[in-house]
């Protein structure tokens, strides 16, 4: 009989510190994004849609990796309240990592802008040209996006609760590989 595994695979972790410090750019490049009427603006527009496609196409992979790979179990002193937290969580970050790149190419699109990944390279639209449901995938992504901002900051506090306080092997299982 094989061990369970104590760690995350090497690409499932490559992925993961990938990400983390691309969706938080994303973040506050959004942020940028909405607050200046400055020559800023169209800079951090150009820089955020391409990396929105990019992190959608990073968490289809990971979505990928995760489903066949798996996760290594949580500790068995865990108490079951937590194991629920951290499962429930992980499916509202791997649901709002793919919602916020869906919803801002469908709001371009419904806004009749297209989605330009570098020079003429442009992706096809995802949604009618449609101003009513531009405003409201814009709220939408705005308010998914206050979402995603206060779920990573949950899990960086359940991730340095791990590391400092538990010392029970979640974090490193994620941060290097081992338990």
């Amino acid at each position: 009989m094989t061990p369970p595994r104590t760690h995350f695979s090497p690409l499932a972790r490559l992925l993961h510190w990938t990400m983390a410090p691309l969706i938080v750019a994303m973040l506050f490049i959004g942020v940028g994004m909405v607050a200046t009427v400055s020559r800023a603006h169209d800079t951090l527009v150009a820089l955020h849609r391409p990396l929105g496609i990019a992190l959608l196409a990073l968490v289809l992979v990971r979505l990928a990796v995760r489903l066949t790979r798996g996760a290594p179990p949580l500790p068995h002193e865990m108490p079951n309240a937590q194991r629920l937290a951290a499962r429930v969580s992980h499916v509202v970050l791997y649901a709002l990592m793919l919602a916020m790149p869906l919803i801002g190419w469908a709001m371009l699109s419904a806004a009749g802008y297209p989605v330009t990944l570098a020079g003429s390279l442009h992706l096809p639209p995802i949604a009618p040209h449609n101003v009513a449901l531009f405003a409201l995938l814009r709220a939408l992504h705005t308010w998914l996006a206050f979402a995603l901002f206060a779920t990573v900051l949950l899990h960086l506090a359940a991730a340095l609760l791990h590391a400092l306080i538990l010392r029970d092997g979640v974090w490193s299982s994620m941060a290097r590989g081992g338990r």
